[in-house]
């Protein structure tokens, strides 16, 4: 699951590990579009855990100056899209992820394991950090 991606995508992983999303999966999609080079795919259990989440990722990237280029959905919470231009974040409501199934839609893309998703799946060995397909 981790092969060669520039690890400077580990500081949007942090982001997303820092407010207790659940099913955390990052894809590389460098080889199925041209408009990102990865999706950071992640779920919380109601829609103001899932807008906390995405205001947390917002806060932090932009304590590193990183600014979205976009945002859509934080209000309400179902699905918010953070757009970072290489990096697109996808929050999720559980049953909305599910029903949108990103990853089986997306199912040519790669899956990356970082250096922080994988410390965070050995520090937390009950939290469910993928989803299963």
């Amino acid at each position: 699951m981790t092969h060669d991606f520039d690890p400077s995508i580990d500081i949007y992983v942090k982001a997303v590990l820092g407010k207790k999303a659940l099913n955390i999966v990052v894809l590389d999609v460098r080889e199925v579009t041209a408009f990102a080079d990865a999706f950071i795919i992640c779920s919380g259990r109601s829609n103001r855990q899932v807008s906390a989440i995405a205001q947390y990722i917002s806060t932090e990237l932009k304590s590193h100056k990183i600014q979205a280029l976009n945002t859509e959905g934080m209000k309400e919470g179902h699905w918010v899209l953070l757009d970072y231009g290489h990096v697109v974040f996808h929050v999720f409501y559980e049953p909305v992820r599910e029903f949108y199934d990103l990853e089986g839609l997306w199912n040519d893309a790669k899956q990356i394991k970082t250096e922080s998703l994988l410390k965070a799946e050995a520090e937390n060995p009950d939290k469910n950090f993928e989803t299963e397909i």
